[in-house]
């Protein structure tokens, strides 16, 4: 039916559109409702464990590749002694809780470092096959587990040796802050290793023990929860990872204990990463957990509520006097219109045609009134007609549309522009701050060192360094350039600063042993496109020349990116910076002066050194976060003064606020999307072809009967247009009647 069509399908479905809004506004406006845990607090513990997984792969995989590269680069040399390769091994890197050398013929240890490693785990498997030589996790007597890690010693003419080393698994040495614990779960649930809780004989009351008693428990439980979660692979999973995160990671809520709720964050070494898939860590099947009590927030109810209430109530009120006056103005001439049409296509023309007042309908109802007195013969009704024509206007029926948007718009722009609104006083959770620093702290860690880490691999290069064999030197650093990503440049200089061997591109900078900077890791390159990171090493044995590395600027880079951190750089002693997360300049200053200001305020040595800074910036309506941290610990790099600092907007957290103020931004568009549909729609249905039909209609009233009518959609105007298509074919035939009857007296004045 033509009645189904037309302007009421997109009146309806405004109406529903705007229940619908009205109660979505009255939900996300109104109260969270129940206890809870702040998400940008519980997103916080999920960034804490994916850091911690990054940071144990990372280990381990660098265990695991110093040990092959020790050993491939005893191989390429003469035949040492056990304890000597021990001894230069454990003087390179210390990183292993003990290491041994085992001859494969006899079985018999040749030499032993550290802790005693257990050998009833190797067999032949461990030996053999596919995955010979495979890291292995190996429970100990005490009940520990030890990553054990192999490698092949094989000299021509002498019985292959195996070289193994031991690690714990245990928590990345990081910054855990206050309160936050951290554990290594293997599959099943297990918890291999823990960090960051008190020891129960260090505490002063049982009220303390309890909870103590009680954080572990905890522990326990979100440990085999998270690694039941984890257990996806993270290439399928529903949910690998926050922002940009390789693994599989999510969070975790437990049970409350005088008032704070343990919150953890759990993430798995495996990655969905195809060159992360390779690595060892990511294939042993670990997890990493992050727990921290917090205590429970507790939204506000009944302003919350009835503010929800009182903006979901006025989008009703303007949505029915939008409804209403579109029915008013568009809905009711039209289907007046309708009828007066199809009566004066039916032959009833005993009454006049009531004309509306105003636009297209009131000159389609003019036009019809022609219409009916041309068919009555009624010339006066005619001319009547024609001299009050309906006023054409620019503009017509949308008029009303523009006004249903106006009245629309007066909702949208206050809820998505003003309402809830934050400005610099939003409160931000401690807790935020602390993990901003405390995760500054771990990226400063990590880039600390791989930077010692690179040194280490130039001690260890140095060795295999021939001085009297340039064309063997330069083919020993073109191997390690090969296995060492790092680097973009490898070569030996000589006392006088020239280059004796290269691998890789041209150097960059000079590198001369007569200045006062005397530190093995430097940075030079001021005023062209990249810093210069330059690491170095005495060759042994060869008074003079010292093997120079330069590290890749993207390397460190790669460092720094982190999901949750925001903008992180690597700066200086001056505050300009050496590397960033996203894009930078060479030795350009930080971008606020505040920044500058923290960096400044973390060098500033407390106590045994410099110590990292967390604030919150207010800046105009905006809040950050910045927290910077310093080179400290141990190494060739802790004294270089760098310091990593990071900052982000406050508005990437999970505050409520901000939340408020996304939601009402939200609201206000989709109120504009709402408007857009159904106005769009009625103007392309309704109002654009009723223009046309009111054109066609004043040229059939003037006397054009040889345009035919034809309906373009089945509604309102579509009958319009049908019934004014049958009043032009019975014009047409009443003109060719008249001319037929006029044309008979002549043809028989003729005849006669």
């Amino acid at each position: 039916m033509p009645l189904l069509g037309g302007i009421r399908p997109p009146i309806a479905l405004l109406c529903l559109l705007i229940i619908a809004l009205a109660g979505l506004t009255a939900k996300v406006l109104g109260p969270a409702g129940d206890p809870v845990v702040p998400k940008a607090v519980l997103g916080s513990q999920q960034h804490f464990a994916e850091d911690g997984a990054i940071a144990l792969r990372a280990s381990i995989d660098e265990r695991v590749t110093d040990l092959n590269r020790t050993a491939a680069a005893l191989n390429a040399g003469e035949p040492a002694d056990p304890e000597r390769v021990l001894s230069d091994l454990s003087n390179t890197y210390q990183k292993w809780t003990g290491t041994t050398v085992l001859d494969l013929e006899s079985g018999k240890i040749l030499a032993a470092r550290g802790e005693t490693i257990p050998l009833a785990w190797l067999d032949k498997d461990v030996l053999t096959g596919d995955h010979a030589l495979t890291p292995r996790m190996v429970r100990l007597e005490t009940g520990d587990v030890r990553l054990m890690t192999m490698a092949l010693l094989d000299w021509k003419d002498r019985p292959q040796e195996l070289l193994i080393a031991s690690n714990s698994l245990s928590v990345p040495a990081i910054n855990l802050g206050p309160f936050r614990s951290m554990a290594v779960v293997a599959r099943g649930g297990e918890v291999l290793a823990t960090a960051g809780f008190e020891q129960a004989e260090a505490l002063n009351s049982d009220a303390e023990r309890d909870e103590l008693a009680f954080l572990q428990k905890q522990m326990t439980r979100l440990s085999e929860r998270g690694a039941k979660e984890a257990e996806e692979d993270p290439v399928s999973a529903r949910e690998p990872g926050s922002r940009g995160y390789p693994g599989v990671s999510g969070t975790l809520l437990g049970d409350s204990y005088n008032g704070r709720v343990a919150t953890a964050g759990y993430a798995s070494l495996a990655s969905a990463d195809p060159e992360q898939r390779k690595s060892v860590g990511a294939g042993l099947g670990l997890t990493v957990v992050a727990m921290l009590p917090v205590v429970q927030e507790h939204a506000v109810g009944q302003e919350r509520e009835l503010y929800g209430l009182v903006v979901a109530g006025v989008l009703v009120v303007f949505g029915l006097l939008a409804a209403a006056l579109l029915w008013m103005a568009v809905q009711r001439p039209l289907l007046h219109l309708f009828l007066e049409s199809r009566r004066l296509a039916r032959g009833d023309l005993t009454r006049p045609v009531e004309i509306p007042r105003w636009g297209e309908t009131a000159r389609v109802g003019a036009a019809l009134e022609r219409l009916r007195a041309q068919l009555s013969g009624d010339a006066e009704a005619d001319r009547e007609a024609g001299g009050r024509k309906g006023r054409r206007g620019r503009f017509g029926l949308r008029v009303p549309l523009a006004l249903t948007a106006v009245l629309l718009l007066l909702w949208c722009v206050p809820v998505g522009l003003l309402l809830n609104r934050t400005d610099a006083s939003v409160s931000v959770p401690s807790t935020m701050v602390n993990d901003q620093r405390d995760r500054t702290d771990l990226v400063a860690d990590r880039v600390r060192r791989a930077l010692n880490e690179a040194q280490a691999d130039l001690v260890s290069t140095t060795r295999l360094i021939d001085a009297d064999d340039p064309d063997a030197t330069t083919g020993v650093l073109d191997d390690a350039l090969r296995k060492h990503t790092r680097y973009g440049s490898l070569y030996v200089l000589d006392k006088g600063g020239d280059v004796v061997a290269r691998a890789g591109e041209e150097p960059s900078a000079d590198w001369s042993e007569d200045e006062k900077d005397a530190s093995l890791i430097r940075v030079a390159g001021e005023g062209g496109k990249k810093p210069v990171i330059q690491a170095g090493a005495a060759v042994p044995d060869a008074k003079g020349l010292t093997l120079v590395g330069e590290i890749r600027v993207e390397f460190l880079n790669s460092l720094l990116a982190r999901p949750g951190l925001g903008e992180v750089r690597v700066v200086d002693a001056k505050a300009r910076t050496i590397a960033g997360s996203n894009g930078f300049l060479a030795f350009e200053s930080l971008p606020r002066e505040s920044l500058t200001d923290l960096v400044r305020a973390g060098g500033v040595k407390v106590g045994a050194g410099p110590v990292e800074n967390g604030l919150l910036i207010r800046e105009g309506r905006s809040v950050t976060v910045a927290a910077a941290a310093p080179f400290s610990g141990g190494g060739v790099a802790a004294d270089v003064g760098w310091t990593v600092i990071s900052w982000q907007n406050a508005k990437h957290f999970e505050i409520a606020p901000y939340e408020r103020e996304d939601r009402s931004v939200l609201a206000g568009m989709l109120g504009l999307a709402l408007i857009v549909v159904c106005l769009g729609w009625i103007h392309l249905v309704v109002v654009r072809p009723l223009r046309a039909l009111a054109g066609g209609a004043e040229k059939l009233a003037d006397g054009d009967l040889k345009t035919v009518l034809y309906p373009r959609y089945h509604d309102e105007v579509g009958a319009v247009v049908r019934s004014l298509e049958l009043v032009r074919q019975q014009l047409q035939a009443r003109r060719q009647n008249q001319a037929r009857r006029s044309a008979e007296p002549r043809l028989g004045a003729g005849g006669r």
